[in-house]
């Protein structure tokens, strides 16, 4: 299968690291145009140095949709494709509903679920004037199961993700605008999941490898891979659709 994507534009959020820096290196690699969106400056600047010319960078809060929408039109031309990758859980640990403020519940809406609806807002007018555009969503296995973290809010909005994919996929479509979705398992992929995994001991990294029908942890090459198979034409008449990248639950 030779994926290629010479000549178009694409826009990864939260690609300062982790899944985001793999995505847009893999699209980089394949020929298209990186638009890299962060929060995080010095990451987003790392980024760009591994890509070089093909990867330009942009401060933005995807959750902040006057930002994204300055950011969008402020861009030499359309989108062709959208990965809304940005996410995490906002430097929050799990802890018992009844401690869970208003701001705490928000914040990580914002940037998971907001941010995905925001950012798919501002590229879609291109998009729909072209016929054609790609969607692709990155939820997590929280969305489509119970969160690790225990973190109610991050398993609401991925989740919440997984319900907009069909439902854009739907108002889209006839655009000829495909919208689908890739949830990934557990992937030592930045500082939180490392904390994370470090956490867990000996004993419990094992229970999860034991949970994990491949035993072994994936890369964030896997999940990048995914996405350049829905971006790609030979996905042309997949939409709505969620796809588990996580070893086999």
């Amino acid at each position: 299968m030779n994926i290629g994507f010479d000549g178009l534009e694409v826009l990864v959020t939260g690609a300062g690291h982790g899944f985001g820096r793999a995505i847009a290196q893999c699209f980089a690699a394949r020929g298209a145009q990186v638009r890299a969106f962060d929060v995080n400056a010095d990451g987003l600047a790392e980024t760009a140095s591994l890509i070089g010319p093909a990867c330009t960078v942009h401060t933005v809060d995807v959750g902040d949709r006057d930002a994204v929408q300055a950011a969008v039109a402020a861009l030499p031309r359309g989108i062709d494709v959208l990965v809304n990758n940005a996410g995490g859980v906002r430097g929050q640990v799990g802890r018992p509903i009844e401690e869970i403020s208003a701001a705490d519940w928000q914040t990580i809406f914002d940037v998971n679920l907001s941010g995905t609806f925001f950012m798919t807002q501002a590229v879609a007018p291109a998009m729909k004037a072209r016929g054609k555009g790609r969607v692709i969503n990155i939820s997590s296995g929280a969305g489509r199961t119970i969160s690790l973290t225990g973190i109610q809010a991050y398993a609401s909005a991925k989740a919440g993700q997984i319900g907009l994919t069909r439902q854009l996929a739907h108002e889209l479509g006839p655009f000829g605008i495909t919208v689908n979705c890739v949830a990934p398992g557990f992937v030592r992929s930045n500082p939180t999941t490392e904390r994370q995994w470090d956490a867990m001991g000996a004993e419990g990294q094992q229970r999860l490898l034991n949970q994990i029908a491949l035993r072994r942890l994936g890369s964030t090459d896997d999940i990048a891979n995914a996405v350049m198979f829905f971006a790609s034409d030979f996905a042309g008449w997949i939409t709505g659709e969620c796809i588990g990248v996580d070893g086999g639950k």
